[in-house]
């Protein structure tokens, strides 16, 4: 039988040979590290003594790569011009040319659970996100905090010496422990958590315009006074910087980036220039849409040539459906949407450009997962305001109509007079040729997603997409083997559930 070692390395789409690096010098079952000893022995005075200090034993293989884990939020597995979908994702498809794609790779349908697998390489009903963090309880597995049995990667590489950082959303908090007063332990870079620096938001959602952004564990206003804030913008500007700083200051330390921005997640807030790229892309609605990307899917090759395309539920109303007054309104809807999700993949373009520019990029190793769950369908019928649909406020949509002309018209969408979310139509076309969306884990269009993986050093670029079937908790077993790290045993005195679901 393989070991979980050489089973999860192969899943990376080349040999194991390849991709392991030296051994490190020590595989620690229980960490931190204990301190290293002195090699300096102490007489009665210091001309008796001898100052003889151990050289530090390696605790990473030489040449260890730094990680970045890119993760958009709530765009649908088929939305990227990369595979056939009608926005355009040209960071996505860089990384794609230059390393491999998976389209059998799988998320948990929601925010919170995919991003506590993806961090732990643990199960979400394992480490407490059966659900999302507000809806914290009592029960096992809906905790809406990670254990400290299961540490997350940042934990752990933070320990073997790795600089650790996230930006952008986190959602893996419960609600009422992210007050100003905390307790801090399950933020980003609390003790329980282990990242060394985080820059972002904590909850599910936040406007982009005027974000609740939390820098460590301080409440910031990056957006107070600023003409022209974004905050995509403002969380890669942060990103871009640290990085800077990590090689300026340490530049034989490897770092770990966790970039998860709030695109494209609602509200949908994006300047009105990238919405006014898709004027006239989605004239022809939904049904339409879905089949385009459907042919597309199949010539790429993306799709097996004898997929059947799912029909679309009795419940969902089919663009011939919606009254022509309204067509507009719901074509404007999903160009802001499509704009708002290029910009957060131009914005992810520019970590790799630093990367360039930092002579650092071929010894990166890129994650880029194209989303923590489907499409989102929360918005329903089309709103303007999205916590309208969310807790079931009966709305018409001309009363949405009506309000938005009020406020200044079509252009009032994507900016901060409105907190837009698309027709669920959209989110639907979004997942072809799957059934389903966002929050409903019976199909794939609400848990598959297209990963990319690219390491120029290590990973021969290879267009034929893997179609082995995986999981986000794929994720932190493969880094671990990547650098011969033994998932640990015992973390900072606690005794860890493993993280490998073979052995």
């Amino acid at each position: 039988m393989k070991s979980p070692k050489h089973a999860r390395t192969r899943w990376l789409g080349v040999s194991t040979a390849l991709l392991l690096l030296s051994a490190p010098a020590m595989a620690q079952e229980s960490l931190p590290f204990p301190p290293k000893p002195s090699g300096s022995k102490a007489g009665p005075t210091i001309a008796q003594s001898t100052y003889s200090p151990l050289p530090a034993q390696p605790r990473l293989p030489a040449n260890a790569p730094n990680i970045v884990v890119i993760m958009l939020d709530d765009v649908g597995p088929a939305l990227p011009d990369t595979f056939g979908g009608v926005i355009e994702t040209p960071t996505l498809s860089r990384l794609a040319e230059d390393g491999v794609s998976y389209n059998r790779f799988h998320n948990a349908a929601m925010c919170s659970p995919s991003r506590a697998a993806l961090l732990t390489g643990r199960n979400h009903h394992r480490v407490g996100n059966g659900q999302i963090a507000e809806l914290e309880n009592d029960w096992d597995g809906y905790t809406g905090r990670i254990p400290r049995t299961s540490a997350t990667a940042a934990k752990v590489l933070g320990y073997y010496g790795y600089a650790t950082a996230a930006f952008g959303k986190w959602h893996n908090t419960p609600a009422n422990e992210t007050t100003a007063v905390g307790p801090y332990t399950d933020w980003p870079a609390g003790e329980g958590i282990g990242f060394d620096y985080f820059y972002g938001f904590l909850a599910g959602e936040s406007s982009q315009w005027e974000p609740a952004v939390v820098e460590n564990t301080v409440r910031v206003d990056p957006s107070h006074g600023k003409e022209g804030y974004h905050f995509t913008e403002d969380m890669t500007d942060k990103a871009v910087s640290w990085v800077k700083q990590v090689h300026a200051l340490t530049p034989d330390r490897p770092f770990f980036m966790y970039w998860a921005p709030g695109a494209a997640h609602g509200p949908h807030h994006v300047f009105q220039e990238w919405a006014d790229k898709y004027k006239g892309k989605f004239d022809d609605g939904r049904d339409a849409m879905r089949e385009r990307i459907y042919a597309r899917q199949k010539q790429l090759g993306w799709i097996p040539g004898d997929t059947e395309l799912t029909p679309r539920p009795d419940t969902l109303a089919g663009w011939k459906d919606i009254p022509e007054d309204e067509k507009p309104f719901q074509r404007r809807l999903m160009e802001v949407f499509a704009g708002y999700t290029e910009h957060a993949d131009t914005q992810a373009g520019r970590l790799l450009e630093a990367l360039d520019e930092l002579g650092i990029r071929d010894n990166t190793l890129i994650f880029y997962v194209w989303g923590d769950n489907g499409s989102s369908a929360e918005g329903q019928n089309g709103t303007i305001s999205e916590l309208l649909a969310q807790n079931g406020i009966a709305t018409e949509i001309k009363d949405h109509i009506r309000t938005m002309n009020e406020l200044g018209g079509m252009d009032v969408l994507g900016s901060p007079k409105a907190d837009n979310m698309y027709h669920a139509g959209w989110a639907w076309a979004g997942s072809t040729p799957h059934r389903s969306t966002k929050l409903a884990a019976a199909h794939f269009g609400g848990t598959r997603t297209p990963l990319v993986v690219s390491w120029p050093s290590r990973i021969k670029p290879d267009k034929k997409p893997r179609s082995q079937f995986h999981h986000l908790n794929d994720i932190v077993p493969t880094i671990y083997d990547v650098l011969d790290i033994q998932p640990p045993k015992l973390v900072d005195g606690i005794t860890q559930t493993p993280s490998m679901v073979s052995a």
